[in-house]
């Protein structure tokens, strides 16, 4: 099954080491796509985008194996471990479905950010209220979650449609306004 599902790593800052133990676990899986590209944001020393092929539920853990899905935190706790407790590293987990699920994990405690990585499975649960089509704009494409560490939990952050965005506050979805 590997041959035909894709999994694409995007990165700056990692070292060949590291996307090697990360490669290695998702290899089993996936064929993946690697790209060393260029630093985007001066906040971050450190970039990890991981694009997963499947949706975001029970079925894909199952699939993944939880064993491994656990080695893949662990070796993302440790990306962090190795770059000490400044605001150095960023990771994007996408996955696909719709609407596409991504998680972006940019928190600067080395605790809470292990915490974080711990918690993203814990997601799951909350989907189908998160996604009640009856709570959630119409034509999403995509949700954004963001780990907030005032209540030390996946909060939702942005739905995305073609041409539209929204963040969510308080338990309303609101429009985010461009300025001209």
């Amino acid at each position: 099954m590997s041959e035909s599902l894709k999994t694409k790593l995007e990165y700056y800052g990692i070292s060949p080491w590291e996307i090697e133990v990360l490669y290695g676990f998702l290899s089993s899986r996936f064929t993946v796509l690697q790209e060393e590209i260029e630093n985007n944001d001066e906040n971050f020393v450190s970039f990890l985008d991981i694009d997963i092929p499947l949706e975001f539920n029970e079925s894909f853990f199952k699939w993944f194996d939880f064993k491994r899905w656990e080695k893949v935190k662990d070796v993302l706790k440790e990306y962090k471990r190795r770059r000490g407790s400044r605001n150095a590293l960023k990771i994007k987990i996408n996955f696909a479905g719709n609407p596409r699920i991504v998680f972006t994990v940019d928190v600067v405690d080395r605790q809470w950010f292990n915490n974080a990585i711990e918690k993203i499975d814990f997601v799951i649960e909350l989907l189908p209220h998160h996604l009640d089509p009856q709570k959630l704009p119409q034509g999403i494409k995509e949700v954004n979650y963001k780990f907030d560490i005032e209540s030390v939990r996946w909060r939702l952050d942005i739905a995305k449609t073609k041409d539209k965005e929204f963040t969510f506050r308080g338990d309303t979805w609101e429009e985010i306004k461009k300025e001209i």
